[in-house]
This record gives structure tokens, C-alpha cells and sequence, in this order.
């Protein structure tokens, strides 16, 4: 089997006394940024990277998170895709966000903590957020 490696980020911030999580909406799916890390890069620059480029908006890294493995099929060869997450927030106060759509990604959006329990697209990314929880 092959194996990526991939980072990504869970950015938080408080609105209005209530959390919420940047969520990206890609092929009819609400996910969180990410994506595979290049050679010459480590992981924590990855997810910084394919965060900024997902959303548009600059982050800093605050901690790490926790790490998720999934398998699937690309072309009939397995793959194994490791992800590093970190958890992360915005540089700037109120950020502009700016979707990578030739990424596929339709939207950017801030959601509320538990709104975004309720509709991210796959279950690895609530261990992501239960992580985040538990760290709080």
C-alpha cells in the first residue's frame, strides 16, 4: 500500500461569546482544510500552507491536535493517507475568505462548534474536533 502524508487545521475563533471552526465545502461535502505535503516541507508548514490556500485566510498555529488514517482507491491501487492536524487561528481579527476554487472548493464558511459536529462529511474529522475539545 502506499502511503501520503497530509496536514491540515482546524481554525477556531470566538464570535460573539461562541466558538466556531472554519469549514470548506468541496464536492458536496463540508471538510475541514487540508492536503498532502510536499518533500521539501514539514508537516506543520503542510498544514499551514494547504490551509491558507483553502480558505484565503492567514493562520498561525497554536498546537498540535491529533493525527487520522484513512484508506481508499486512487486508479485501483490502495492507499493509505495519513493526516497531521493542528489546531490553529486566524492572524487577523475578521478575515476575508476566499474559497480555492480550482480546488473544487465552493465555500468557505465560519460555523458554530456544534453546528459543525453536526454536518462535517466524514467521520475522521469529528475525532478531529473531539481532540480540539478535549484540549479546551
Amino acid at each position: 500500500m502506499k502511503v501520503v502524508e497530509a496536514a491540515g487545521g482546524l481554525v477556531q475563533r470566538e464570535y460573539h461569546g461562541r466558538v466556531q471552526i472554519l469549514l470548506i465545502f468541496r464536492r458536496g461535502v463540508w471538510d475541514l482544510p487540508k492536503g498532502k505535503k510536499e518533500s521539501d516541507e514539514d508537516v506543520e508548514a503542510c498544514a499551514i500552507r494547504e490551509t491558507e490556500e483553502e480558505t484565503g485566510v492567514s493562520v498561525e498555529v497554536v498546537d498540535f491536535l491529533t493525527e487520522t488514517w484513512h484508506e481508499y482507491k486512487e486508479r485501483g491501487e490502495k492507499i493509505g493517507k495519513r493526516t497531521h492536524w493542528f489546531l490553529m487561528q486566524p492572524v487577523r481579527q475578521d478575515p476575508q475568505l476566499n474559497p480555492q476554487i480550482e480546488e473544487e472548493i465552493e465555500m468557505a464558511k465560519w460555523v458554530d462548534l456544534e453546528k459543525a459536529k453536526e454536518i462535517v462529511g466524514f467521520e475522521n474529522l469529528l475525532q478531529v474536533i473531539q481532540a480540539y475539545e478535549y484540549k479546551k
